[in-house]
């Protein structure tokens, strides 16, 4: 919402300056998104007349001008505008001025061999306008040598200010100053309301059929009208908020709407054909809209349309067809109240945005119909001329007046400030509230506010955010217990030890598109109002995200590219906490000798995999292995591990088709660690034990078996520490051999003693349970 400060002075009687106008309104909670002031860019530029004005002798469509810009000095100026002439008084930039419409710095100059000294500018240099045919052609007696920007009364502030959903009494200059009068700023100023009674019938039957979309519709002609220019005034205000001004007609209907803040409608009366009614649109039926798209429409829509045609998509657009024009000499100003959320699945929908949508799906005031149609046709009467009709209404609009609980004692206990109540009762009555007994009656203008805690949050921004005094949160007495989560915790130390061994962490969108979830299964939940087409399913896989961020590394010259990301995964049961991986590139850097480097493997990634699962508390010493991760993984260099059926990771290469689609580099390889599958601790909740380091010293012995060609090694392993639990503390394997004998693998028992050293009738018993446990899986002791 944009809007000038001699604007907002229309509304509110105050003195304030722009400062002190956008520090109240932040107070208040009408957050400021900028304050600028178009003047300072002109400030530089001056009232100049024009003395001499003579052919240029090199150029027959330039002239030499001699210009008076006040400073006693005649300048000699070459200028190839077709109205520069002698006695001409303009808008002179001279030498070190930034022209802000052509983004340049004038200097002296020599143009075709005479010198120029600035330039004599137009319209559209100073971006005031578009008119580039000619330089600006101030009033005779414009005082020479004055600033322009004083001069044409350009020193007005322009404030941006962002208004949130809610609030849509604020999305009018009016409602705005009625805030500000509220926060003691100044005084709220009466609207003028015209009266205008009409001097014929409206010709134009006017009727509702779709009570539901639109409950009230109103409106009057207007005949004999002149459809030129708008005044220099209200075009300057429309461009300050952004619009650009079209013709007196159009720029009136969106000043009205910027004003006080009411949308309305102006159609041409020679394109209508029988009665105007608001009803239902019908599937397939199309209207071409005023940015010159062709939408097509269903039945949930409202629209206005005449016997013939639809003319408007009702509360968001008008159509081509009926838009009013410079031959414009009649025309039937709508205004109506539409249901919001009816505009706001109808934009959704067409995905199609307005100001006038904007406005309507927040909800407007319904009762401002009569006095908005009176405002409107004031200005058209006004600036156009014309005769207006008497008023047609059809409907009735929600105008129901609204209760709502006011206890003064709320403000203390929900807001945190102490505020006298017949404060409260001014500050809620300059809001427009009108307070009866323990109820306050809710104007028409405020439709977000629903209950006590409402009239609070009113007190509490008028009174300001910044008189909330600080207090501490109550703590309670004794040891502190913490506040995050088991889930929490995992998630910080997996995100550290991921970053501690060389990880970068990515962060993703969580919505992907159509193709790439359907590789990973398909996603279950597909969003109703996505940004766009390729972010509207939720992902189920973390994969397609760090496949993206792994292109986009990997296209800009990264050899070596480590990503992990700690995200949700949105299944159909429940959203899952996940750590996604993705190694691609070089492993190492390339060798001297030899110029190579070593690529990643799944075994990298299952290094990574058992690193993060250990942090994170996982018992990574009875984890199971089984090969193959299913069927978005590679068949032969897969694999899961897991404590029986419960799969706490999942890691190895992706499939090839899942690669190829997600475009990665060749050798990728990738995991997946499933955070809320990790077992909790049983000593979670126990005392910790004391740390006791071994007394004696544990030895290590060497095995090597020759084993069938299909066994796991990790069942190996498992089956030698299994040998003996209470002396076996770790079993690693550490070789592999294959030769004409078969396969061979070599595992490392460490031995720890208790009380007492082992002696060799020990060591030989575990030796013998070793060789025992490896044979009942078809393994024999190496000779």
């Amino acid at each position: 919402m944009k809007f000038t400060l001699s604007w907002l002075k229309d509304h509110l009687d105050t003195e304030a300056d722009a400062l002190t106008v956008a520090e109240t309104l932040t107070r208040i909670g009408l957050e400021v998104e900028g304050v600028h002031n178009p003047a300072e860019a002109l400030r530089p530029f001056r009232v100049a007349r024009v003395i001499t004005a003579e052919r240029h002798p090199q150029a027959d469509k330039l002239q030499v001008l001699t210009v008076d810009s006040g400073d006693g000095e005649a300048l000699q100026v070459v200028c190839g505008a077709p109205n520069a002439r002698a006695g001409l008084v303009g808008v002179f930039g001279g030498p070190g001025t930034y022209v802000p419409g052509s983004d340049f710095t004038l200097k002296k100059a020599a143009i075709r061999g005479v010198e120029s000294n600035g330039m004599m500018c137009s319209a559209r240099e100073l971006q005031l306008g578009e008119d580039h045919d000619g330089i600006i052609e101030l009033p005779a007696d414009a005082p020479v040598g004055a600033s322009f920007a004083d001069f044409a009364g350009l020193d007005d502030a322009v404030f941006d200010v962002a208004i949130t959903p809610n609030r849509q009494d604020c999305m009018g200059v009016r409602g705005i100053a009625r805030d500000l009068a509220a926060a003691g700023l100044g005084k709220l100023k009466p609207l003028n309301i015209p009266a205008i009674e009409g001097s014929f019938d409206n010709p134009v039957e006017i009727r509702i059929d779709d009570p539901e979309g639109c409950p009230a519709f109103y409106g009057r002609t207007v005949r004999g009208l002149t459809n030129g220019a708008s005044p220099d005034w209200m075009q300057q205000r429309l461009k300050a908020a952004g619009q650009r001004p079209i013709s007196a007609l159009v720029d009136i209907t969106n000043y009205v709407m910027l004003d006080v803040g009411r949308p309305a409608h102006a159609y041409d009366l020679r394109e209508l054909r029988g009665a105007v009614s608001a009803r239902r649109a019908k599937d397939g039926e199309k209207v071409l809209a005023l940015n010159e798209k062709e939408y097509e429409l269903d039945g949930t829509m409202t629209v206005i349309a005449d016997d013939a045609q639809v003319h408007d998509i009702g509360g968001i657009m008008g159509g081509e067809h009926s838009g009013v024009s410079e031959t414009t000499t009649e025309t039937l100003l709508e205004i109506a109240y539409f249901t919001p959320d009816n505009i706001a699945r109808t934009g959704q929908k067409l995905q199609l945005t307005s100001d006038a949508r904007s406005r309507f799906e927040r909800g407007v005031d319904p009762a401002f119909l009569d006095d908005g149609l009176a405002i409107l046709t004031g200005h058209i009467l006004d600036i156009c001329g014309g005769e207006a009709s008497r008023l047609t209404r059809a409907g009735e609009p929600p105008v129901e007046p609204r209760r709502v609980r006011f206890d003064p004692n709320r403000t203390a206990a929900l807001g945190g400030i102490e505020v006298p109540v017949d404060e409260q009762q001014k500050i809620l009555e300059r809001l427009g509230f009108r307070i009866e007994g323990s109820d306050a009656i809710v104007p028409s203008w405020r439709r977000d506010i629903e209950g006590t805690a409402d009239l609070v949050e009113e007190v509490t921004r008028i009174i300001g955010y910044d008189a909330i005094p600080a207090a501490p949160l109550p703590r309670a007495e004794g040891v502190a217990r913490p506040t995050a989560t088991r889930s929490q915790m995992i998630e910080r130390r997996v995100r550290r030890a991921a970053a501690a061994r060389g990880l970068d962490e990515a962060v993703t969108w969580s919505f992907i598109g159509a193709e790439e979830a359907a590789l990973f299964g398909g996603a279950p939940h597909v969003l109703a109002n996505p940004i766009s087409e390729e972010m509207k399913h939720m992902r189920p896989s973390l994969m397609p995200g760090l496949a993206t961020a792994v292109r986009r590394n990997a296209d800009r010259g990264a050899t070596s590219i480590r990503l992990f990301e700690v995200g949700r995964r949105y299944l159909a049961d429940a959203e899952r906490p996940t750590v996604g991986i993705l190694l691609a590139g070089d492993r190492t850097p390339r060798n001297w000798q030899d110029g190579k480097a070593r690529g990643f493997d799944p075994f990298d990634a299952k290094a990574e995999v058992l690193a993060l699962l250990d942090a994170a508390g996982a018992p990574t010493a009875n984890l199971q292995l089984t090969m193959g991760a299913g069927e978005t993984w590679h068949p032969g260099r897969s694999a899961t591990l897991g404590l029986g059926k419960n799969i706490l990771a999942a890691f190895g290469e992706l499939h090839p088709r899942v690669a190829k689609a997600l475009d990665l580099p060749t050798g990728t390889v990738a995991a997946e660690i499933y955070l809320d599958a990790i077992p909790a601790s049983r000593a979670t909740e126990r005392a910790r034990t004391a740390y006791s380091p071994p007394l004696l010293q544990a030895i290590t012995r060497d095995f090597a078996f020759m084993v069938p060609a299909d066994l796991a090694a990790d069942n190996l392993v498992r089956a030698i520490r299994g040998a003996d639990k209470a002396l076996i503390t770790c079993a690693r394997l550490f070789d592999r051999y294959e030769g004409e004998q078969g396969l061979s693998l070599a595992v490392e028992i460490t031995l720890q003693p208790g009380e007492k050293s082992f002696t060799d009738a020990e060591i030989t018993e575990v030796s013998k349970k070793v060789v025992a446990a490896a044979e009942k899986l078809g393994a024999s002791l190496r000779s």
